[in-house]
């Protein structure tokens, strides 16, 4: 029965071990996210009054404030039906910590690291 224990045992642990691996291949070949610190994730739908002075002042903070453990903001339109997404696009062109995606491909990233559902 021991021998059988063990060998449960085992196999878990390889399991966990290939999705550990298999999460990191992920993330270092299909996206361009930074193993080390945190992304901050900026969902706005029609919010194109609000959502560039909210950017600015946030990076502000985040450049002035020497705030290391924040790498990125991924700011996600939700098929906003007003300008918010060219202001996303045009502040993603000004500003290399700020990444810009829909709401589907954001999804797909998210829905494939284990653990987030």
């Amino acid at each position: 029965m021991e021998f059988l224990w063990n060998g449960i045992l085992w196999v878990l642990a390889l399991y966990g071990l290939f999705e550990i691996i298999k999460t990191i291949v992920y993330t270092y070949t299909y996206t361009n996210l930074k193993p080390d610190g945190i992304y901050v994730i900026v969902a706005a739908k029609n919010q194109e009054k609000k959502i560039e002075g909210f950017l600015r002042s946030f990076l502000f903070r985040l450049i002035y404030g020497k705030e290391e453990s924040v790498k990125d903001v991924i700011v996600v339109d939700l098929n906003s039906t007003d300008e918010t997404k060219k202001i996303l696009e045009k502040l993603g062109n000004d500003y290399e910590n700020i990444k810009v995606s829909n709401w589907r491909d954001c999804k797909e990233i998210l829905d494939s690291v284990d653990g987030i559902r």
